[in-house]
């Protein structure tokens, strides 16, 4: 598995545990942007985009385009 395909994984993974916990127990916009250190969804979205600007960025590389 590539690096940018293993990214790709681990982003789905993400957004299926945040699925469940949403419709689990709903989330509040403060959850999402700033839950406090030990919650579940704690870095989540700083994780999640961080993984993603990867992946562009290896998109973009595979086919020598630029943004």
């Amino acid at each position: 598995m590539s690096d940018k395909q293993a990214k790709i994984k681990k982003m789905l993974e993400m957004q299926a545990k945040f699925t469940a916990y949403e419709q689990k127990n709903g989330v509040t916009a403060e959850e999402y942007f700033v839950s406090p250190e030990g919650h579940e969804l704690s870095g989540y979205r700083q994780e999640y985009l961080a993984l993603a600007e990867e992946v562009i960025n290896m998109a973009h590389e595979d086919k020598g385009s630029h943004r």
